[in-house]
């Protein structure tokens, strides 16, 4: 007895005799140390502390972070999955700058991913729950190497964010317990997905609730007057986050996921153990994502909670009239707008150019338009949302701050059509009728004569057993009829020289002004074809292609015959032919 006494006199004497701080648990570690079973890390304000514990009736042995007033809410887990068999386990930093937690046989149970290694390293649980690594010269937040801000629980705690870090691919979100005595990773989450929009999504594998952020608020969210906190909501190319600070520093919040699926918003006064609930999601059946199915809406006032979209079911005269319509649309007013499957969103337009666009586009389904992207364009215009698929989650909201109005697409038939429509319509059908049978007639003619052409030139080239020459290829042997080839010229046409593989030839262009028809210039190639005579020109071949008529004869380098018998400078090209010997 005597010795215990002389045991606490001497703890009181040196907790007197040391300054304050060093009788109060540390905030922080740093290289070599460590934190086993019994000890702990209480950040500077004594609001949180990290120890080991075991939840509820479990044997595992978890690290973990809580509010120190109340131990048994705790806010982050470290090794949720790879829990400690046994009541052994080290919280250290090694010589690389890790921080690790190890087991009995060293083993290393959990360790973060560090974005770089650090040169003096210091791991500080923070008065506002977060636990850093960070390098012992800086204490600013963009130099934090971890934090366990970026890798949340189940809590949600003031200055934490949940969203997407856009440069890293880092995603923040919270996710549930799998049971009150397991903190492993759960079914449930609460995160920010990006599909044409950001929006909130709270599910559990592929169900969840979502809520679209249409550019002043995320659609459907219950924003509470309660001077408690405050939501932000960040969308940058670096970042998309929403995170909550605090209004009053006597009170303090949390938002947590539970391991049955509800989003609790818990307040309690600072000092005290008690917690109070602000609110709960869901909190009625319409909050359940996709109550009601596809192309239905959740109606929580009625005693019918579940109805079916205009259009995909028949409905009795009085439900429609409860409806405005126009245009080939259904308006259903204050609702939350339905999930962002098959969406896409066109910025900086009007209510009509929404519509127009809808109309055009035959996949569309619906169309919702929100004034509140006037704000961040230019121009003033808000922004179009368009389906192309199922809509699902759509809602009505007893709120009209928070409501927005959805267009759905209708058959014309269903709306019905005034006489003017009509009118138009017949128009419509007429003008195209018409249209089409001229454009059918044009096609058949221009057919014809095409074929009328071909066979004239097809009959033409029959019975003449000569080379066929194309029209280009004789247009590059005479420099394409050029002026200095030309060496003849009469009331048929021209004379031209030419080369054509290596051979030289004169080419005989029939004029398109001449009088000779297609059956004269075939009786002319069939007579000079057949005669054959060494003193004669040879016929080489011949051109027949569209009004061309072409004769390609054999060159005589040492000038014409007429020349040696007359000495005439020209003599058309029928009279020298008629010379034989």
């Amino acid at each position: 007895m005597e010795t215990h006494l002389f045991f606490a006199i001497f703890c009181a004497w040196i907790c007197l005799s040391v300054p304050l701080e060093f009788c109060i648990a540390a905030d922080s570690i740093r290289m070599d140390q460590s934190i086993s079973h019994g000890e702990t890390l209480v950040s500077s304000g004594q609001s949180f502390e990290l120890d080991f514990f075991s939840p509820g009736s479990s044997k595992n042995r978890y690290l973990g972070i809580w509010y120190k007033n109340t131990p048994q809410t705790v806010v982050w887990v470290a090794n949720r999955n790879n829990p400690i068999a046994d009541s052994y386990g080290v919280l250290t930093i090694i010589n690389n700058g890790a921080l690790v937690l190890l087991n009995q046989s060293k083993s290393v149970i959990w360790s973060p991913n560090l974005s770089r290694e650090p040169e003096n390293p210091v791991a500080r649980l923070l008065e506002t729950g977060n636990l850093v690594l960070r390098d012992s010269s800086n204490e600013s937040s963009e130099s934090y190497i971890w934090q366990s801000f970026d890798d949340p629980s189940d809590t949600m705690l003031p200055g934490m964010k949940v969203g997407w870090n856009l440069k890293t691919g880092l995603q923040q979100k919270l996710t549930s317990w799998r049971s009150a005595d397991d903190p492993s990773l759960g079914d449930f989450s609460y995160r920010i997905d990006i599909n044409v929009l950001p929006y909130m999504v709270l599910g559990v594998g592929s169900s969840k609730k979502s809520r679209p952020w249409n550019g002043l608020e995320f659609n459907g969210v219950l924003v509470l007057d309660y001077l408690v906190y405050k939501a932000v909501f960040v969308n940058n190319h670096d970042e998309v986050y929403i995170l909550c600070e605090s209004y009053n520093n006597k009170i303090i919040s949390r938002l947590t996921l539970n391991h049955s699926g509800f989003l609790q918003r818990l307040v309690s006064k600072k000092g005290s153990s008690e917690w109070d609930e602000l609110y709960s999601i869901p909190s009625e059946l319409c909050e359940n994502y996709g109550h009601c199915g596809a192309n239905g809406i959740c109606r929580i006032g009625k005693a019918r909670i579940c109805e079916c979209l205009p259009c995909f079911t028949p409905n009795s005269q009085k439900e429609w009239d409860m409806f405005n319509t126009s245009k080939g649309f259904v308006k259903v007013t204050g609702v939350k707008l339905p999930d962002l499957i098959d969406s896409h969103v066109i910025n900086s337009v009007s209510l009509r150019e929404c519509e127009v666009s809808c109309l055009n586009d035959c996949s569309c389904t619906a169309y919702a338009y929100s004034n509140a992207y006037a704000y961040s364009n230019p121009n003033g215009n808000g922004g179009c949302l368009m389906w192309s698929g199922d809509l699902i989650d759509i809602r009505e909201l007893t709120s009209e701050k928070h409501a927005e109005d959805i267009y759905i697409r209708m058959h014309t038939s269903e709306l019905g059509l005034n006489t003017y429509q009509k009118k138009k319509l017949v128009i419509i059908l007429v003008i195209s009728t018409f249209s089409g049978i001229l454009t059918l007639g044009l096609a058949v003619w221009f057919l014809f004569q095409k074929k009328r052409t071909m066979g004239a030139d097809q009959e033409s080239k029959e019975n003449l057993e000569l080379p066929l020459f194309d029209l280009p290829t004789i247009a590059t042997a005479t420099n394409n009829f050029s002026n200095t080839n030309m060496i003849g010229a009469g009331g048929f046409g021209y004379v031209y020289k030419g080369n054509l593989s290596e051979v030289v030839v004169v080419v005989k262009r029939l004029s398109k002004n001449s009088t000779q028809g297609v059956q004269e210039f075939k009786n002319e190639v069939v007579l000079i074809a057949k005669l054959q005579h060494k003193n004669l020109v040879r016929l080489l071949g011949y051109c027949i292609q569209g009004e061309e008529r072409i004769l390609l004869y054999e060159y005589m380098p040492n000038k014409r015959l007429d020349y040696f018998i007359f000495g005439l400078t020209f003599l058309s090209l029928s009279v020298r032919i008629s010379f034989t010997f």
